[in-house]
């Protein structure tokens, strides 16, 4: 079976976004999936971290920097001690080379800092300014901290995630991060569109992990305020289709099934010999199924209790019946179709070959590029200030300890 691709990284590689500047102040999850997609794609993301390092760093698998190797490759770091009382106008300095500034500060450290936007746009009018917070810069809650778990409970997700007769579930990835730092990407792209083609200047994105994560679990509260009605934690059941979960097989594996269109009920049903559940009047229809729901569903699950797992897999394939395997990460990474497609690449052997995920999307005629592995903390200093302020000013600035020393980690 063919093996993931090797990273070769290459310094000069260009890519769509050749020539965008980023300073990217954030930690943690939403911004640093924002600038790994700027980066990616060729813009030069420079992280501004302090002395010990983005708090991403600390998110380790059993010693290993598997976040901070994937989702800050492609960027450069400089390391600044923000309490040293020069280390405000050094990035000031930095300022006029750079075209997006992204931070993730609690609502009024920016200003308490001294570089509110009014004052970065005076320095540089044509700056894409991104603000992530838990709860945006406006509202009673805009000084509260606000990590994604409150945010996944706060939207009512968990309100919706997990077993009716159960506690609501958190959902075991950071998805507000996530979700926010993705459209946190598209705002960015569209700010910097806005000034390029339109004419517009410099513009301040309000980039809450709320709002995304509201906006990406469907119309429930429209719903609830037109009908009285709350959506109901229904595990893997859908509340539109009938059938829709997850099966156990008679070789103990597990398959996802949907059956979103009455086409593919109908071809569901017929494959597995329940013709009569379609041509019954009260199973016909998605909304009759849905109010019979458990008699499906558990008639569904005896035929798959039956069946072995590769054999069911490859009749729904032959047959076009949408159904797939539930994966965990083993699974996934012997997969033909992911091997085929490329989805993850390994890195270099001095990073132990880790495998992370591809450049996403693909672009076919400019695709994104391996520029860097994820920096060093304050790897970039002298490379990236020297230019900027001077080399005997760097040098004065490194001596105070401004500028902190390069450090393997």
């Amino acid at each position: 079976m063919k093996d993931f691709p090797h990273v070769q990284f290459e310094a000069g590689a260009k890519g769509p976004l050749a020539g965008i500047r980023v300073l990217d102040l954030s930690r943690l999850v939403a911004g640093n999936v924002l600038t790994l997609q700027l980066a990616d794609f060729g813009a030069d993301v420079i992280k501004v971290e302090p002395p010990g390092g983005d708090s991403l760093r600390n998110f380790r698998s059993d010693g290993y920097d598997t976040w901070w190797n994937t989702y800050c490759r492609n960027k450069r770091s400089v390391s600044l001690d923000f309490r040293h009382p020069e280390a405000l106008p050094l990035l000031k300095k930095v300022l006029p080379t750079v075209d997006v500034f992204v931070e993730s500060f609690r609502s009024g450290t920016l200003e308490n800092m001294g570089l509110a936007p009014d004052v970065i746009h005076a320095i540089n009018p044509n700056i894409v300014i991104v603000r992530i917070t838990g709860w945006g810069q406006s509202g009673p809650y805009r000084t509260k901290p606000g990590f994604g778990t409150l945010v996944e409970g706060y939207t009512g997700f968990a309100a919706i995630n997990g077993f009716s007769d159960r506690e609501p579930v958190l959902p075991p990835i950071f998805l507000g991060d996530m979700v926010s730092g993705l459209y946190g990407f598209g705002a960015t792209m569209t700010a910097l569109w806005n000034m390029r083609v339109n004419g517009k200047g410099g513009e301040i994105i309000d980039l809450s992990l709320f709002e995304p994560t509201v906006s990406v679990l469907g119309p429930q509260v429209g719903a609830y305020e037109l009908t009285g009605k709350l959506k109901a934690r229904t595990g893997s059941r859908s509340n539109t289709t009938a059938p829709r979960n997850v099966y156990k097989t008679a070789d103990g594996k597990w398959i996802c099934l949907s059956t979103s269109t009455e086409t593919m009920a109908r071809r569901f049903f017929t494959l597995i010999g329940h013709s009569d559940i379609i041509e019954n009047p009260e199973y016909s229809t998605a909304r009759g199924r849905l109010r019979h729901v458990e008699y499906i569903d558990g008639l569904v699950a005896e035929w798959f209790a039956k069946q072995r797992f590769a054999e069911a897999l490859a009749l729904f394939d032959r047959e076009g019946v949408t159904a797939g395997p539930v994966y965990d990460a083993s699974d996934l990474i012997e997969d033909e179709y992911v091997r085929e497609r490329e989805v993850f690449v390994r890195l270099p052997e001095s990073q132990k070959q880790q495998l992370m995920h591809n450049i996403t999307p693909r672009f076919a005629r400019d695709p994104g590029t391996f520029r860097y592995r994820a920096p060093h903390i304050g790897e970039h200093n002298e490379e990236i200030l020297a230019p900027i302020v001077g080399q005997d000013a760097f040098k004065a600035l490194q001596a105070g300890n401004v500028v902190c020393a390069n450090k393997e980690r």
